[in-house]
């Protein structure tokens, strides 16, 4: 039986309206199950007010005189938390995989980047409401945004960038361990030191000098970087470009890959 080929523009409407659809689904489940965005948002809210209030004495020090210290942690935390969601997406698609449901998708007539991109777009949706939720807490402990609306969204932006950017790595380990347990542990692996070991908490320059050649140039501190500056004030730059090329770069690595193991799976 002859395959028929459709035309570019009919094969980009296709494969929008899959991941359109796959998008809903996932965001019904969370609607239907809504402990998973309750413990999603348990953390950050922690983090937020544990190191402001336990570690924000401690740490004013190191801070230009007269900065307040929820101020430099608030925009490290939502980058913190977009970085969280890849392991979000690499669980959720591990267990579409146990479940039976991935191959259920495979059977259908469907473009097979549709899967993926609906559940990075619908844990980018997720993300969202979480970052507004974080944000409310942030400013009822004393953040304020200093710059104007235009950078505020700009803001915004790198945020999303960043964690679609991480949702497709997130994808890629999911797709390759395919057990959640698995998922889980490795994403504490490789995410934890990018955390821990960047500016989103603490001033780089507090680091040992060892320390800061890779914490001023990895891709969480550059994105955290750059989101505090704009919502903040402060060099813009250098930390931004670094962050789309970080973005840009990750996504043409790790987009054809996770492609290839959904195929594979």
């Amino acid at each position: 039986m002859a395959v028929i080929a459709l035309p570019p523009s009919d094969r980009l409407r296709w494969t929008i309206a899959d991941a359109f659809t796959v998008t809903k689904r996932n965001l019904i489940h969370l609607i239907r199950v809504p402990q998973l965005l309750v413990f999603s948002t348990v953390q950050p809210i922690m983090f937020v007010l544990l190191f402001t209030y336990v570690f924000g004495g401690a740490i004013k020090g190191a801070l230009p005189p007269g900065a307040k210290y929820i101020n430099f942690l608030l925009p490290g935390i939502l980058i913190q938390l977009t970085a969280f969601s890849a392991m979000n997406t690499g669980i959720g698609l591990a267990e579409d995989l146990n479940k039976g449901l991935i191959d259920r998708f495979r059977s259908l007539p469907m473009a097979r980047s549709a899967v993926l991109a609906g559940r990075t777009i619908s844990d980018l949706v997720r993300n969202v409401f979480v970052l507004l939720l974080i944000y409310g807490v942030g400013s009822a402990i004393g953040f304020r945004i200093s710059t104007d609306v235009a950078q505020a969204l700009g803001a915004l932006g790198v945020l999303l960038l960043f964690g679609l950017t991480m949702s497709w790595i997130g994808a890629t380990i999911g797709l390759t361990l395919r057990d959640p347990e698995s998922v889980q542990a490795a994403g504490f692996v490789w995410i934890f030191p990018l955390i821990f070991a960047s500016g989103l908490f603490v001033p780089i320059q507090s680091m040992p000098g060892w320390l800061q050649a890779f914490a001023k140039n990895q891709p969480v501190s550059v994105a955290g970087e750059a989101t505090r500056s704009l919502l903040i004030g402060g060099p813009l730059s250098a930390s931004l470009w670094k962050t789309l090329l970080w973005g840009i770069g990750l996504l043409i690595v790790f987009v054809p890959i996770a492609v290839a193991r959904y195929r594979r799976s």
